[in-house]
């Protein structure tokens, strides 16, 4: 059964949230026993090359997690990437945005959904809905499986891809330049990218304090690439303190994800990150994904080997049934 899409949810004004979204008590943002720390993530400033690798190496090694500005990505590409997810949620009426509907039964199938892990899992809830798009390698992707209004909404998110592309394998150079490997080397050990665009909506939440709009976790594939708007709610884990990433229009958050932290054998870490909700404004992210093959095997480009190689296929069929829970698949993999 397909789960209700949190929008009709809130706009249905309830001053309660249903019990399945409601966080334990442990795990709730406004814990008293969790610290959120006002210290700053990171900022990389990629043109100017003064110390560029001794500060990706601290960023990466110290918070798994950074934001970067002068990356050469058009600001106005950001904005209208923006706009033409913000337009798709607010701008349409909901039976044109069913059209799109994803399969729930299967994990990460293209289009707009609600639920992250399959059915069977029985974790709690996040309050987000999210359209997943399918653009690289370039046989995955098929314009005509997302949304046609706004007009450039489809130019956009393939104008969008292209560029993220592009930043993910300059980023992963640079990431491999800073531990001493060739600049190919992670690239090299990645693959071909297989590359999703999620856009996530986040509705007003009438109780921000018992839900999460996205539970804590980290990334399964490579490297993530995301920008957020300007209402704020992405957190990262650092240091046993949650961070909160201040909204930078013109700067793209970095997330190391798992394969890296396998690739460097444990020298940078994935950044364990969460969204909370708003109760009076929405709140919009876009998550660039950018992960090996199904078939790929991954290990470490150091010995000896601190991790167990895997088939990616199996780690995002783990991540998908069991759920994140912080970073218990990565883990399992220590030797």
């Amino acid at each position: 059964m397909e789960a209700q899409r949190v929008q009709l949810l809130a706009e249905k004004g309830e001053i309660t949230v249903p019990s399945q979204y409601i966080q334990p008590p442990d795990t709730r943002p406004q814990n008293p026993n969790a610290n959120v720390k006002e210290a700053e993530v990171p900022v990389i400033d990629l043109s100017s090359r003064s110390n560029l690798l001794e500060k990706m190496k601290k960023a990466c090694k110290e918070w798994g997690t950074f934001q970067v500005i002068n990356h050469k990505v058009p600001i106005c590409l950001l904005d209208d990437m923006r706009r033409v997810g913000r337009n798709f949620f607010e701008g349409c009426e909901m039976e044109e945005k069913l059209r799109y509907s994803c399969d729930s039964s299967s994990p990460a199938s293209e289009g707009y959904g609600s639920r992250m892990l399959v059915e069977s899992n029985e974790t709690v809830l996040d309050w987000r809905d999210y359209f997943d798009h399918h653009t690289l390698p370039l046989s995955r992707r098929d314009p005509s499986h997302w949304p046609e209004s706004p007009a450039d909404y489809r130019k956009v998110v393939a104008e969008y891809s292209d560029h993220m592309k592009s930043l993910a394998q300059e980023l992963l150079g640079l990431v491999s330049e800073s531990l001493g490997l060739t600049c190919q080397c992670i690239e090299n050990i990645v693959g071909d990218f297989y590359q999703n665009i999620t856009i996530s909506y986040y509705p007003p939440c009438p109780q921000p304090e018992l839900t999460l709009g996205l539970q804590s976790h980290s990334d399964m594939g490579a490297i993530t690439l995301l920008i957020q708007d300007d209402v704020g709610g992405l957190e990262v884990f650092n240091n046993e303190e949650w961070v909160n990433v201040k909204p930078m229009s013109n700067a793209i958050c970095v997330i190391l994800a798992d394969q890296t932290e396998i690739i460097t054998n444990g020298e940078y870490r994935s950044a364990q990150h969460r969204a909370l909700t708003n109760a009076k404004r929405s709140r919009l992210s876009v998550a660039t994904f950018h992960d090996p093959a199904k078939a790929r095997q991954i290990s470490p480009a150091f010995h000896p080997p601190r991790y167990r190689p895997v088939i990616y296929g199996d780690y995002v069929s783990s991540w998908y049934t069991k759920g994140p829970e912080g970073k218990r698949n990565l883990d399992a993999l220590l030797i």
